[in-house]
Formats: structure tokens, sequence, C-alpha cells
């Protein structure tokens, strides 16, 4: 079996290890349910190993996440790397199939938090009510944006700030324009 290396960022390891760590899962777990050996885990987490691209297709579903965030970004100037993410260099996350398109603003994943730019495209709604271990924080910047929290409704306009603490919660915009939110989630899903 040929596996073709795959051009990632530096941080393909330490996403990883945030989001085994994210989910409570050791090395083993994740080996197991991969049918790989630990060590194998651990080279990828410490960058000493490139996944096949199918690995990370595995991975990404075993993560739930879209394979697009294993790619990783355009190389930062060394200078900035680890510490500023470029409007153009942002990673897509998420499958925008429910109208949502999302950037990662963090570096990476390696952080307790991470920071998420999400645009909800007009008429457009999550598709099922989302209960997830995490606490959330998310400012409006434009548009308005109606979200459910424990079945309380919300409608937000820019400047409107909420919290959302391991609750159901869904959104919506019925409106004709896009909403613009940033998110910051701890700790990181993606």
């Amino acid at each position: 079996m040929q596996h073709d290396p795959v051009l990632h960022s530096k941080t393909l390891g330490a996403d990883l290890r945030a989001l085994r760590k994210a989910r409570g899962l050791t090395l083993q777990d994740i080996a197991d349910r991969l049918g790989r050996s630990v060590g194998w885990v651990s080279q990828i987490e410490r960058d000493l190993s490139e996944p096949s691209i199918t690995d990370l297709r595995h991975i990404a579903k075993l993560f739930d996440v879209p394979v697009s965030l294993l790619f990783g970004t355009p190389q930062a100037a060394a200078e900035e790397a680890g510490y500023v993410v470029r409007a153009g260099a942002r990673r897509p996350i998420g499958s925008g199939d429910s109208g949502l398109v999302e950037e990662l603003l963090s570096p990476d994943l390696s952080d307790d938090f991470e920071v998420v730019h999400s645009t909800f495209q007009p008429h457009s709604r999550i598709g099922e009510v989302v209960t997830r271990p995490t606490q959330e924080v998310g400012y409006l910047l434009s548009g308005k944006l109606d979200l459910i929290i424990s079945d309380r409704r919300f409608t937000l306009t820019p400047g409107d700030s909420f919290r959302i603490k391991a609750e159901p919660f869904e959104w919506i915009n019925p409106y004709d324009d896009p909403a613009v939110a940033i998110w910051v989630i701890a700790p990181p899903v993606y």
C-alpha cells in the first residue's frame, strides 16, 4: 500500500493533539479507532511523520471535522507564524452546507480556545440542535441573527454578544443580509 505524503502546515501535529485532548481521547483510543499503532499517531502529533491523504480523511472523519482543516494554510512569514493570521491565509472550517461559512482566526488549535470568523448566509439555518461540552462567546459584527439557546430565542444585531455554556443551541438567519460574527469556543472543537 503506497501512501502519498501531504503538504500541511507545521501545526498539523499540534492541531491533532488539541482535537484529541478536547475530546478526552488517548493516543491508544485514536490508534485503535484508526487501526494504527500508538507510535504512528504519536509521530503524526509530533510532526515527525506525514499522513497520507487517505489517513487525513480517516482522521477528519474520526474527529468529525472537514478534511480541509487538516491541510493547513499558506505559510506565514517566519516572524508571524504562530502569532498572526493574515486575512487571506485563514483556514476554512466546517462544510458550509447549512449556509455557514467559517474561518479559523486562531493560528492553530493548540490553545485552550479557538476563535472563528462566522458568516451566516441569508435565509440559512443550522440543520440540527447542537449541544457540545464547551463554553462559547460570540460577538455579532454585522447583519441580524436569531439564536435559540435552551429553547429561548434571541435576535442579535450588530454589537450584541452572547454566551453558551454546554447548552443546546441553534442559529437561524431568516433575514435578507448575511450575518457576521466572531465566535470564541473553549475547548477547541474544530
